[in-house]
C-alpha cells in the first residue's frame, strides 16, 4: 500500500511538472518583434479579431482590420485608437472576403497605405449550429467560402511580397472543430477541417522561403460571439446549449489569454497551437482513438436538441433572434460581459 501511495504521488508530481512546463512554453514569447510590423486581420472588427488587433497595436504594430460591417469597423477603430495607437497606424477596410477580387483589393490597399503585409491573420468565421437534417448544401458552401476559400485567396494575395522578402508570418484560425467533428456543427467542422489541411500544407511548402504558417485550433473561448452565431432546427434550444457552454469557466478560455497565446505561437513560428486544456485533451484522445471518440460523441449527440420539424426549422436565425429567459440568465453572464467588452 505504501508503494502504491508513493507511486501515486510520483505520478501526480510528474503530471504537475509537465503541466507547468507546457504552461511556460505556451507563454514563451519568441523573438519575432511586432513593433513596426504591418498586420492584417480579417474579421477584426469584434471578438477574437479585435482582441488580437488590440494586443498588436499595444506592441507598436501597424494594424489593418477587415470586416463587412462599416459601423462595426468604425467602433473597432475608435477602440484601437483608445489603446494609444496613432491614427496613421490603424486602417479599417470594408470588404467581403468571400470574393477573390475583393481580397486582392484589400491587400493592395494595405500595401499602399501601410506597406507590405508582415503578418496575415485569417480570423473571419461563422458558426452555424443545428442537426444534420436541418442543414442544406448552401450551409456547407457558405462555410467553405469563408473558412477555406477566403484564407486561400488572402494567402495567395500576400505571398508574392513575402516570398520576395523571404519573410512573413501567416496565422490561420481554425478550431477544435477542425480536429474533431463535433455534432450539430457539420458545415462548420467540415470547413475547419479543410482549413487545417490547407494551413499545414502551406507551412510545409513555405518554410523554404522563411515564411511561417501557424494553425490555431481553439476550443470554446469567451469572446462574446454567440449572439452572432446562426442556428437552425429548434433554434432556441440550439442557441441555449451553445451560449451556456460558451460561458462555463472550466470549459471555456478567456479570449484575452487565447489571443496572447496566439501571438506567442506566431512569434515562435509554431506549426500548431490548440487552445484550452479541454480542447487539448479531446484532440489528443481523438488522435489516439478516433473511432472511440466518434462513438462517444454520438452519445453526446443524443442529448442535443432533436431535428426541428416546424415550418421555420430550416431557417437560419441569429443567436440574438433566438434569445429567451435561459439565455439571458446568470448562466450566460460571462458571455454577455465579453460581448460588451469586444464590440459584439
Amino acid at each position: 500500500m505504501k508503494r502504491e501511495t508513493r507511486n501515486n504521488w510520483l505520478a501526480a508530481a510528474g503530471a504537475s511538472v509537465l503541466f507547468a512546463a507546457a504552461t511556460l512554453f505556451v507563454n514563451r514569447r519568441g523573438s519575432y518583434d511586432l513593433h513596426g510590423r504591418v498586420v492584417l486581420i480579417t474579421g477584426g472588427s469584434r471578438g477574437l479579431g479585435l482582441i488580437l488587433a488590440r494586443q498588436a497595436v499595444a506592441e507598436g504594430a501597424r494594424v489593418a482590420i477587415c470586416a463587412r460591417d462599416a459601423d462595426e469597423l468604425e467602433r473597432a477603430r475608435q477602440d484601437l485608437l483608445l489603446t494609444g495607437a496613432a491614427e496613421a497606424d490603424v486602417l479599417t477596410l470594408t470588404h467581403d472576403i468571400t470574393s477573390e477580387q475583393e481580397v486582392r483589393t484589400m491587400v493592395t490597399e494595405v500595401e499602399t497605405r501601410l506597406g507590405p503585409v508582415d503578418v496575415l491573420i485569417n480570423n473571419a468565421g461563422i458558426i452555424l449550429g443545428g442537426p444534420l437534417e436541418n442543414m442544406d448544401v448552401r450551409d456547407y458552401e457558405e462555410s467553405m467560402a469563408l473558412h477555406f476559400w477566403a484564407p486561400l485567396h488572402a494567402m495567395y494575395a500576400v505571398l508574392p511580397s513575402m516570398r520576395r522578402r523571404r519573410a512573413g508570418r501567416i496565422v490561420n484560425i481554425s478550431s477544435l472543430g477542425g480536429k474533431v467533428a463535433l455534432p450539430h456543427l457539420m458545415p462548420y467542422s467540415a470547413s475547419k477541417f479543410a482549413l487545417v489541411g490547407l494551413s499545414e500544407g502551406f507551412r510545409a511548402e513555405l518554410r523554404q522561403y522563411d515564411i511561417s504558417v501557424t494553425t490555431v485550433c481553439p476550443g470554446l473561448m469567451r469572446t462574446g460571439s454567440p449572439g452572432h452565431a446562426l442556428v437552425k432546427g429548434q433554434q432556441q434550444k440550439e442557441y441555449a446549449w451553445f451560449s451556456i457552454a460558451d460561458s462555463l469557466p472550466g470549459l471555456t478560455m478567456s479570449a484575452d489569454q487565447a489571443a496572447r497565446q496566439i501571438w506567442n505561437a506566431c512569434r515562435r513560428g509554431d506549426g500548431e497551437v490548440i487552445l484550452s486544456l479541454p480542447a487539448k485533451l479531446l484532440a489528443a484522445f481523438h488522435g489516439l482513438l478516433p473511432g472511440t471518440t466518434t462513438d462517444i460523441l454520438s452519445w453526446l449527440n443524443r442529448a442535443l436538441p432533436a431535428t426541428g420539424e416546424s415550418p421555420v426549422a430550416n431557417m437560419r436565425l441569429s443567436g440574438y433572434e433566438s434569445e429567451f429567459s435561459i439565455t439571458q440568465s446568470p448562466l450566460t453572464t460571462l458571455t454577455r460581459k465579453a460581448a460588451r467588452e469586444n464590440n459584439e
